[in-house]
């Protein structure tokens, strides 16, 4: 692979030189209400914010946040940090405010750029006396000076400032499923590497996507907003969680990427519409096929789209399976906040369920003795900010990234990831029971929406269960049925495991995890620690209880 020399700033100085007045970033404004902007707009918003940023005789690479839920102005934004030579430091949006602080802090972040978010108020103690400049959408009554007053009051910067492609440009910062966060630092060269999923997805200008996944985690920040820098095509914003499915309707996207959570929530949406065994019949009549394929993924707003990618967490193969039903072959995108997502990924048109791809190109990868993935890439980040004793033990001295994570490589090059180094766990018996396999396993039944397995120094493993929020409305006068059913899933997926790894209990919790209780992380995977640290005192209660299927803390 030829050596990239271009940065993001270089491509999107083309863009606007060359088709300035196209629309390029679609941002809703509530109510219905639309504003486009051409290149030409953005640009000269990010110029003029940029301007104001060199005013203020920052020392170059200065650490600037951005803490906002994913707007047009979190890329303008962006790019105004970098036209004024700092560096840009995402913060989720979903943090707490002591996490907040502890970023921010450890950044030494010089000044935060603060956007559209929900429930502020909770989060706005970890901003401090830290300087702001106010967004669009961005709540009221905050000190600090708005962009719009920034933009009508300041000229424009001029030219075309340069960035050297190994300077640094961003930290992003992660903490995983456990751990403290840490500061990944990236180069304008090791983001471009993501100039793989351009060629591997045949994007061109013309192309639509539309940007929810937040943009302080890796898979956005690769997959969409360096993908459009370098390509250039016209990204929608989602408004709400609420106005999502017609968010997508109106973007029409060509290109769609999403986690397997959410790729769950809406085959569910579409079971509850249209009964999967209705669904499977439909599908088997030549005559309907392709007519029930359209209107399902025209329901979803996806009837254009000729690329879906799926990552951050494993993928059910029953999930990829149905999707293939449908005529969308979700591809897995394997990769890690350390390597800018650039490791593996599904050929279009090649995919193999179970597995994580194919090495991308220019990237090596070898499994070490014990297992793990080790990945040499383009995407390599330059070391994590403020701590080389960490860099050293998670890259090693020929340029391995170190992962974590448990994979294997079949004949044709495909890995397939087969858990979490640190994720094992020995039962009483001394057995090791690797959790990920089960786990996915368990999420094969339709109604069941999160699973963890668990059981260290236990006589067998057990799983904790949330299930639908229509099979939990079952429950009041169809309990029984419900259990069956789930014994039969436990049934099914112990029959397909080891004995040691067999399920002695499945125990149905009645809370959902979410990003607010602190059960998944921003990405929506399971906090493992958290889980088990909120059940650990009833689990020996439950355990001893009769019968393969016991019901948590439900309510009644």
């Amino acid at each position: 692979m030829a050596a990239q020399t271009q940065t993001q700033l270089d491509f999107v100085y083309q863009h606007e030189r060359s088709r300035g007045g196209e629309v390029w970033l679609s941002q809703p404004l509530g109510g219905g209400a639309m504003r486009d902007f051409t290149f030409a707009q953005g640009m000269g918003e990010a110029r003029r914010v940029a301007a104001h940023l060199l005013a203020l005789k920052l020392p170059a690479g200065s650490k600037i946040a951005i803490f906002s839920k994913n707007t047009a102005w979190w890329f303008l934004a962006d790019l105004a940090i970098w036209m004024a030579g700092h560096v840009s430091v995402p913060v989720y949006p979903t943090l707490n405010a002591a996490s907040i602080k502890r970023i921010l802090d450890h950044a030494e972040a010089q000044l935060v750029f603060v956007g559209k978010l929900d429930d502020f108020s909770v989060m706005e103690p970890g901003l401090g006396a830290l300087p702001r400049i106010l967004l669009p959408l961005a709540p009221p009554g905050q000190p600090g000076r708005s962009w719009d007053e920034l933009v009508a009051g300041t000229p424009p910067l001029e030219g075309t400032p340069r960035r050297d492609p190994d300077e640094l440009a961003t930290i992003i910062y992660t903490s995983g499923s456990t751990g403290e966060p840490k500061g990944a630092m990236h180069s304008f060269r090791t983001m471009c590497a993501a100039r793989i999923f351009v060629d591997a997805m045949s994007m061109v200008p013309s192309d639509r996507m539309i940007s929810y996944l937040p943009l302080a985690h890796v898979a956005e920040r690769a997959c969409l907003q360096t993908t459009n820098f370098i390509t250039g095509y016209r990204v929608f914003f989602a408004e709400s969680l609420e106005t999502f499915i017609q968010d997508v309707q109106r973007a029409r996207p060509t290109v769609f990427g999403s986690v397997p959570r959410l790729w769950q929530k809406f085959q569910g949406g579409v079971s509850a519409k249209l009964p999967p065994k209705k669904l499977a019949l439909l599908l088997r009549i030549p005559l309907l096929r392709g007519l029930i394929k359209k209107k399902v993924l025209t329901g979803l707003g996806l009837d254009q789209s000729r690329a879906f990618i799926t990552g951050s967490a494993p993928t059910p193969p029953e999930l990829l399976h149905w999707y293939g039903a449908l005529g969308a072959e979700l591809g897995e995108v394997y990769g890690m906040t350390e390597n800018f997502a650039v490791s593996h990924f599904t050929p279009i048109g090649a995919a193999r369920v179970g597995t994580a791809g194919k090495t991308a190109p220019g990237v090596t990868s070898r499994i070490s003795e014990a297992g793990e993935v080790q990945v040499k890439s383009p995407g390599t980040m330059l070391g994590y900010y403020k701590n080389e004793a960490l860099t050293r033990e998670t890259v090693d001295g020929e340029g391995y990234l170190h992962t974590g994570d448990r994979g294997a490589v079949d004949a044709d090059g495909y890995l397939r990831i087969t858990g979490r180094l640190k994720e094992l766990f020995k039962t009483s018996k001394g057995k090791y029971v690797a959790p990920a396999p089960i786990e996915s396993a368990l999420l094969a039944h339709p109604h069941v929406d999160q699973a963890l397995v668990a059981g260290a120094d236990l006589s067998q493993p057990f799983a904790l269960v949330v299930l639908s929020p229509e099979y939990r409305a079952l429950l009041a006068g169809a309990r029984a049925d419900v259990s069956l059913a789930l014994e039969q899933h436990l049934d099914a997926t112990n029959s397909g495991l080891d004995q040691h790894e067999r399920l002695d209990k499945l125990i149905v919790v009645g809370e959902e995890w979410t990003t607010a209780n602190g059960m998944l992380t921003p990405t929506l995977k399971v906090k493992r620690g958290a889980v088990e640290e909120k059940y650990a005192a009833r689990v020996q209660a439950w355990c001893a209880q009769s019968g393969r299927v016991v019901w948590g803390d439900q309510p009644g």
